[in-house]
């Protein structure tokens, strides 16, 4: 089930993955294809009935060229979705205590986002396990966001029937605090909440641009200044450009009344 997210939240979410990346094999053989068996021992999942984490594992595209096949992973993906919701909203609820209902959304959303999802297949290196027909096999279909974050639903469905919400959480709560620092420093980044705003009014791209410096090479100080136009809207200074432009974009909110 590919997520649909709130205008500031999808870039966010693809901004906080970048230190997750793992490479994926899409060209496996089918004697490669690891089976749900192996796949549970390898990760440690309880799960005895293979049949249903087979079933997670198995696309639609499968179903449509194995006879063999009984029934793809849509249901299991349509519960897996619902129980993450309620395992990662119960997390970050918990985690931040001083936090706002909005924020709390934001950081759920960007948890939950497919692209985030597919993040932690990645990390398992889910796309090995996948059963996919021809089709998807020949274009990619292993190392796809889409099919990722949908088949991490389906085995979190599959996980939750067979060994119920106990495990769930004891599978996805690491995964969270792994990925915290990345989904709060994607959520804090002024410079991508200005160019969403910019965007979502039309004003088109904010153009940064540095107007001075200062101090010597190892302790340099520099001056930005972000506009719109010819219309400068915010100042600032740091350590690097990168960390001036933030401060540029933070002023720019400020002085919008957006912060």
């Amino acid at each position: 089930m590919e997520r649909k997210h709130p205008l500031n939240v999808g870039e966010r979410c693809w901004r906080s993955l970048s230190s997750w990346e793992v490479p994926v094999n899409s060209n496996l053989e089918p004697r490669d294809i690891e089976s749900a068996k192996d796949l549970a021992q390898r990760l440690g999942l309880p799960v005895s009935k293979v049949a249903l984490l087979t079933r997670a594992l198995t696309h639609r595209s499968y179903v449509n060229e194995h006879v063999d096949a009984q029934e793809d992973n849509e249901r299991l993906e349509f519960l897996g979705d619902a129980v993450l919701d309620f395992v990662v909203g119960a997390w970050v609820y918990h985690r931040f205590p001083e936090m706002p209902e909005g924020d709390l959304t934001k950081v759920r959303s960007a948890y939950v986002c497919n692209e985030q999802l597919a993040v932690f297949a990645r990390k398992f290196d889910l796309g090995r396990a996948m059963r996919l027909g021809r089709g998807e096999l020949n274009s990619g279909g292993r190392d796809r966001d889409g099919l990722l974050g949908s088949t991490f639903e389906a085995v979190i469905g599959a996980l939750y029937l067979e060994a119920g919400l106990g495990a769930v959480e004891k599978f996805v709560h690491p995964l969270l605090a792994e990925a915290r620092e990345k989904i709060l420093e994607g959520l804090e980044d002024p410079k991508s909440e200005f160019q969403e705003w910019t965007q979502a009014e039309k004003m088109g791209t904010p153009r940064y641009k540095v107007v001075g410096s200062s101090g010597p090479d190892h302790a340099k100080v520099y001056e930005v200044e972000v506009a719109i136009g010819d219309k400068v809207l915010g100042k600032g200074s740091g350590s690097s450009k990168q960390a001036a432009e933030r401060v540029a974009a933070a002023d720019a909110l400020k002085n919008l009344n957006l912060l």
